[in-house]
């Protein structure tokens, strides 16, 4: 699998149209959570092409919601991206808009499952007051997924359908998202905070 754009290309691609600090640190956070995936399932030789596809996921999401997963192609072309990493991006909006990119490869239904379930970890955590995931455990993420009001817009059905296409229990995909975030929390916060600063 071949991304055919380094991680710093890839950065410099993302930021050309996503400014919102809140975006960012999404993309980050997929970014880091799909490296820890990666060796975790075995795919270490193919850790790079995983991060990347994490950090430009949402490459379109800021400037084109309406449009996303639709226009991301046309900019990650224009960036000179894979058409297998354009694939993996757009499969993670199967049956969410009009793309028809399916997620096939164990990595595109990683991220098409943990995409939504870091949104949620992630506002749940801000309310602790460590204000962190790692003193996060399942139970906890589980009382506020069984709150709809909860993080509303981070869908539950995508996150069970996520589930359901690895074949595990949403126990399992919930401890290992909260596993891949605590694994990149504090390099996303140090980047977070540069951009703030810089």
């Amino acid at each position: 699998m071949d991304a055919k754009i380094s991680r710093a290309q890839a950065w410099e691609l993302l930021k050309q149209y996503n400014k919102d600090p809140f975006h960012l640190q999404h993309a980050l956070t997929v970014e880091g959570v799909m490296k820890w995936f990666a060796k975790d399932q075995g795919f270490s030789d193919e850790e790079e092409f995983w991060s990347i596809a994490g950090l430009l996921h949402d490459i379109d999401f800021e400037q084109f919601p309406d449009q996303h997963c639709i226009k991301a192609p046309q900019l990650l072309r224009s960036g000179g991206v894979s058409e297998e990493l354009i694939h993996a991006v757009c499969s993670h909006g199967y049956g969410l808009t009009t793309v028809d990119a399916k997620p096939e490869h164990t990595m595109e239904k990683i991220l098409f499952a943990a995409d939504e379930l870091t949104g949620l970890i992630w506002a749940a955590a801000i309310i602790r007051p460590s204000k962190s995931v790692m003193d996060m455990e399942v139970k906890s993420v589980k009382k506020k997924y069984k709150t709809p009001a909860f993080a509303a817009g981070c869908s539950r059905k995508v996150i069970e359908d996520g589930s359901a296409l690895l074949g595990w229990e949403l126990d399992t995909l919930i401890e290992k998202t909260i596993l891949a975030m605590r694994s990149c929390e504090a390099d996303v916060n140090a980047a977070i905070a540069e951009m703030k600063s810089g």
